[in-house]
């Protein structure tokens, strides 16, 4: 019996220390999307310019090349004397038109009284009724008229037409402008990327479509995505131009050459999830079952391609078959 015992506590240990059945996968190709590297521009949708409204002398220019600007904020003055010197001489007929309308009104008071003891006739009173009338509409329109002028001077004051930056100065401090000259051009805030596609591709590109770029193109080690919202229908030099969104191209200059990814079709690939690698000495390996053992295999990574069914999903690009039953590590 104590034998029998022994002989059973044996057994029930060996059960135990059994390693658990690992966890396997077979490999089979799937459809991904077959990228195509182009190169694409940062451009902004439209470059506005930032008009004088008056003609003179530029005083004053407070932003200089890259600077962001707000739509109305002052980016320049323009000055013009001859204005100064046309408001100091209507504030001078002003004075004038004042002083003969106070006078007008004092006659006219003066022979409304002498009117109604009967010392003059009615008809005296009518006359300076009339000359006031004419002293206060005279002071009425040169006032209207320095208004004018005012406006004119705060005019010379150059806005910026809308969000941006400022990607030329086209006159400096002391350039004399006509009304309508630009004095910098503005590049709109909502930057795309422009890209420009071989026609061959033109079957495959299509609006809504997903674009990638490198990390390495911003310094960043993940991928930054875009989504194509417009593609031209005019082939330009064999290229079809197409503008895509990518969120943060505010930190880029215009003009920017970046290489973007972009669908060109379907293609056969092997994804397997990344738990499944293991990496000694800088070499990739999956564990390959053969039978009843299991062997290490060299692969060759590719790129991530997560999916819903695979959220961690690498591609392999060597190294596997389809058919190949691999045992999780």
């Amino acid at each position: 019996m104590r034998r029998l015992s022994l002989l059973s506590l044996l057994a029930v240990m060996s059960w135990q220390l059994l390693p658990a059945k690992a966890e396997t996968l077979t490999v089979a190709p799937r459809q991904v999307a077959a990228e195509k590297a182009v190169f694409a521009t940062v451009e902004s949708v439209s470059v506005v310019p930032a008009r004088g409204r008056i003609g003179g002398t530029v005083a004053q220019l407070s932003v200089r090349e890259g600077d962001p600007v707000k739509r109305g904020q002052p980016i320049a003055l323009i000055g013009d004397e001859k204005l100064a010197l046309q408001l100091k001489s209507l504030d001078a007929q002003i004075e004038a038109l004042q002083a003969q309308a106070n006078q007008a009104q004092i006659d006219f008071t003066r022979t409304e009284g002498l009117v109604e003891r009967g010392t003059l006739p009615r008809v005296k009173l009518d006359e300076t009724r009339t000359a006031l009338n004419v002293a206060e509409n005279g002071l009425r329109a040169k006032t209207a008229e320095r208004a004018v002028v005012n406006q004119q001077m705060s005019e010379g004051q150059v806005l910026a037409p809308d969000d941006g930056r400022v990607l030329k100065r086209l006159v400096v401090v002391g350039s004399v402008v006509l009304p309508g000259d630009p004095v910098v051009t503005v590049a709109q805030q909502n930057f795309k990327l422009r890209l420009r596609v071989p026609e061959r591709h033109a079957l495959f590109l299509k609006t809504g479509d997903k674009i990638r770029i490198d990390g390495a193109e911003f310094g960043d080690s993940g991928d930054k995505w875009g989504m194509i919202d417009l593609v031209y229908p005019q082939i330009e030099e064999g290229r079809v131009v197409a503008d895509a969104t990518v969120a943060g191209l505010g930190q880029y200059f215009v003009g920017d050459r970046l290489r973007v990814w972009i669908s060109g079709g379907q293609r056969d690939a092997y994804v397997i999830p990344i738990s499944y690698i293991t990496t000694r000495f800088g070499i990739d390996y999956v564990q390959l079952q053969q039978g009843s053992q299991t062997i290490s295999v060299p692969v060759q990574r590719g790129r991530a391609l997560p999916s819903a069914d695979v959220p961690d999903g690498l591609e392999i690009l060597s190294g596997l078959r389809a058919g190949d039953q691999l045992v999780q590590p």
